[in-house]
């Protein structure tokens, strides 16, 4: 009876760590074929979204690792006063960093079954809804990594009236988002997935 109990015991800490390792941020961000290999799953999800929604899943690959490193439970800081933390500036949240409101929206119009921003399939496929919407409402190509970055970060609004123009740091970043997306897209080629 005793060693049921233990190896029960064993089992559920087994599964709990398995749990955690899934959720674990890959180990070569830089190299998109390194994740897909190691994230077997996370290949599909990012060609699924990428049909679906028609983004190259080089530049969703880009946003998102931008945006959270792969962390599924990222937000953003905490400002204190003292010792008592105060609210957080942003609700933006998980791998995504999706704001509540954005959301809500991508729910309402993309459906799912109980989505969620900690789940990479649902969030990929946000990243792909989202830089669709950027395409119809701005005109910005799928393709143009940096331009659907600021589309991302600034919102369509924000972007359509120009808010990024003067925000030299954000349009580093954005850079920065069109290099690593056209470094995947070149190891995405040579994959062998």
């Amino acid at each position: 009876m005793f060693t049921l109990g233990r190896n029960l015991i064993i089992l559920i800490f087994s599964a709990a760590l398995a749990g955690c390792a899934s959720k674990a941020p890959p180990e070569q961000p830089q190299n998109l074929c390194s994740i897909f290999k190691e994230k077997r799953g996370w290949y599909k999800d990012a060609k699924k979204a990428s049909k679906r929604w028609g983004t190259p899943v080089q530049v969703m690959m880009a946003i998102m690792y931008q945006e959270s490193s792969y962390r599924h439970d990222v937000r953003p800081p905490r400002p204190w006063f003292l010792f008592i933390p105060l609210p957080r500036n942003s609700s933006a949240y998980g791998y995504p960093q999706a704001q509540d409101g954005t959301w809500e929206q991508y729910v309402d119009e993309a459906g799912g079954f109980f989505p969620s921003r900690e789940d990479f399939g649902d969030s990929i496929d946000f990243i792909g809804w989202y830089t669709n919407k950027s395409r119809k409402i701005n005109g910005t190509s799928l393709w143009a990594a940096d331009q659907q970055y600021l589309n991302y970060h600034e919102g369509w609004y924000g972007y359509g009236k120009g808010s990024y123009r003067g925000k030299k740091w954000l349009l580093n970043t954005a850079s920065k988002v069109k290099r690593r997306a056209s470094n995947y897209g070149e190891q995405l080629r040579r994959c062998n997935l």
